[in-house]
C-alpha cells in the first residue's frame, strides 16, 4: 500500500503512516495478499486495540491508540482493607496495597494464605466499581476445587489401593501441554466459542485437554473425609482450572488492558482493567464464564471416570471456584468481586479449603462476613517459593514424612511437598469468623504432576 492510500481510508499524517508502511512490507514478505493487507489495515484504523498483540501490527496499533487517547491522568488514594492471618509476605501486601491505590478499587480483603502472585496477590480479594482485572482473576481463570463423597470407608482404599490408582491413571492427565489423543466429550464444547478470536484460536487446545488435571498444585487425591457428626466416608478432591485455554485467554485480556492504559504507572501495569461498559470487557466476562464451565466439566468428567472405573455411586457432590469474579451487592453497591485463591464464603455457602500432600483439608461452609467480602481462603498457601523449595528438599526427606501419614504419593514436584505450605491448621484458625468447618479430608493416595511448574499466578 501506498501513504495516499492509508489517508483515504483516513489515517492521518505522521509517525503512524511509516509504521504502517513497513508493517505492510513486512506482511507482504509473509505471503498476505493484497486483499488481506487492505482489510486489517482498515480494522486497525476502526479498533486499534485489537491488534496491540500481533506481531506485524503491533506497533501500528500502539502508535494509533496514543494518539487517538490523550495521556490518561489516574487518582490513586490509599483505601483501607482487613487481613486476616499475621504470615503474610512483604510483596503480598505490596500488591495488594497497589490493588487498592487503583481509581477503580472500592473494597479489599487478604485471605490468611496470601502470597505474591502477578498483579493482585493469591489471597486476594478486591471488588472494583463496573470494571474487571483480568490479573486480579488470575491466569488459570477458574482455577476450583471437586469432592465425591463415595458410599463406603477407609477399609476400600486400604483393601483396593491399587484399583484406585488404576482409576485415577485412567482416567486424567498431568503435567503442562498434556491432552488426550482420544479427546473427551462435554457439552460445554457445543457452547459459543466464535464470540472472540483469541476464544476461537483455543478452542482446538481445550478440546484435546479436557478432563486433564494440569501441572504445579494441582491434584487429584483419594482419602477419607470424617463429618463433625463422626460420619466418615471415603472422597475424591480435584484441584485443576482452565488449563492452557485459560491461561492463554488471560493473557490475550492483560495484554489488551495494558493497551488500553498505555500510561498507567509501570508498577501498577498488571493491574490494567476493561470497563463493563465497553465491548473488551464484556468480552473478557463472557469468556472468563466460559472458562468456568469449561473448568467445572473437567472435574466432572475425571470424577465420573473414577466413579465409572470403580463401580461406584456418589453420596455428596461439592465444587467451587477461586480464580473467578463475580457481580455482587456490598454495602448496596453493585460491584465486581475478584477472588484470586479465594473460596467464596457467603452465608451458608458450601466449600473446599484443601491443605497439602500430607495434611488435611476441609469442607466448609460460609458465615458471610461482609469485611471479607464473603470470601475465606483457598488453601494453604506457599510458606517458601517454588525454587527454594526445590532447592532445600529432598525426596528421601519428604517420603518419611509421607510414610508417616500414611499416604500413597503417584508423583509430584518438590516444589509441592508438604514444608512449601504453610500450617494448614493455623490458616483455619485465623478465619474461624469467616467459615466454619463441615468435615476434615485427609489425603491417602496423592497424584500430582512430576515436573513442579505452576499454573496457579
Amino acid at each position: 500500500m501506498k501513504a495516499k492510500e492509508l489517508i483515504n481510508i483516513g489515517y492521518k499524517q505522521g509517525p503512524v503512516i511509516g509504521l504502517l508502511l513497513k508493517a505492510c512490507e513486512e506482511a507482504k514478505k509473509l505471503k498476505f495478499s493484497a486483499e488481506d493487507i487492505r482489510s486489517i489495515v482498515k480494522q486497525i484504523h476502526e479498533n486499534p486495540s485489537l491488534f496491540t498483540d500481533r506481531e506485524i501490527w503491533k506497533d501500528v496499533a500502539s502508535e494509533l491508540f496514543k494518539i487517538r487517547n490523550p495521556k490518561e491522568t489516574y487518582t490513586f488514594t490509599k483505601k483501607e482493607y482487613k487481613v486476616w492471618g499475621s504470615d503474610i509476605e512483604e510483596e503480598a501486601i505490596k500488591q495488594m496495597e497497589r490493588a487498592m491505590d487503583l481509581p477503580i478499587s472500592v473494597f479489599g480483603a487478604v485471605m490468611p494464605d496470601c502470597h505474591s502472585g502477578y498483579g493482585l496477590p493469591i489471597g486476594g480479594v478486591l471488588a472494583t466499581d463496573n470494571s474487571v482485572i483480568p490479573f486480579a482473576v488470575g491466569v488459570d481463570i477458574a482455577c476450583r476445587m471437586m469432592l465425591t463423597v463415595l458410599p463406603c470407608d477407609i477399609k476400600e482404599i486400604d483393601s483396593n489401593e491399587n484399583d484406585f490408582i488404576e482409576a485415577i491413571e485412567k482416567n486424567t492427565l498431568f503435567g503442562v501441554g498434556e491432552g488426550f489423543k482420544q479427546k473427551k466429550y462435554h457439552p460445554v464444547m457445543d457452547k459459543d466459542w466464535s464470540f472472540s478470536r483469541i476464544v476461537h484460536q483455543v478452542k482446538d487446545t481445550a478440546w484435546e485437554q479436557l478432563g486433564t488435571s494440569g501441572s504445579g498444585n494441582h491434584f487429584l487425591d483419594i482419602g477419607e473425609i470424617e463429618f463433625c457428626d463422626g460420619r466418615k466416608y471415603v472422597a475424591i478432591l480435584t484441584h485443576s482450572g482452565s488449563r492452557g485455554a485459560g491461561a492463554q485467554i488471560a493473557q490475550y485480556y492483560t495484554k489488551l488492558a495494558e493497551s488500553l492504559h498505555p500510561y498507567l504507572p509501570p508498577e501498577y501495569k498488571r493491574l490494567a482493567w476493561l470497563d463493563m461498559n465497553k465491548e473488551e470487557g464484556q468480552e473478557y466476562w463472557k469468556a472468563m464464564e466460559l472458562m468456568g464451565e469449561y473448568a467445572s466439566a473437567n472435574h466432572h468428567l475425571i470424577h465420573d471416570g473414577v466413579l465409572k472405573t470403580m463401580k461406584m455411586d456418589t453420596v455428596m457432590q461439592i465444587e467451587n471456584h477461586h480464580n473467578f469474579a463475580w457481580k455482587e451487592i456490598h454495602n448496596g453497591k453493585e460491584v465486581i468481586v475478584h477472588r484470586k485463591g479465594a473460596t467464596p464464603a457467603g452465608l451458608g455457602i458450601m466449600g473446599i479449603i484443601p491443605g497439602c500432600m500430607a495434611s488435611p483439608g476441609f469442607l466448609v461452609k460460609g458465615k458471610g462476613n461482609l469485611l471479607s467480602l464473603n470470601s475465606a481462603s483457598h488453601g494453604a498457601g506457599r510458606a517458601m517459593s517454588r525454587k527454594k523449595a526445590k532447592e532445600t528438599n529432598r525426596w528421601s526427606q519428604v517420603n518419611g514424612v509421607l510414610k508417616q501419614k500414611k499416604v500413597k504419593l503417584i508423583s509430584a514436584g518438590l516444589d509441592e511437598v508438604p514444608n512449601a505450605y504453610k500450617n494448614i491448621h493455623t490458616v483455619m484458625s485465623a478465619q474461624s469468623d469467616l467459615v466454619e468447618v463441615v468435615a476434615k479430608f485427609t489425603p491417602r493416595i496423592v497424584k500430582m504432576s512430576g515436573d513442579g511448574e505452576s499454573e496457579d499466578k
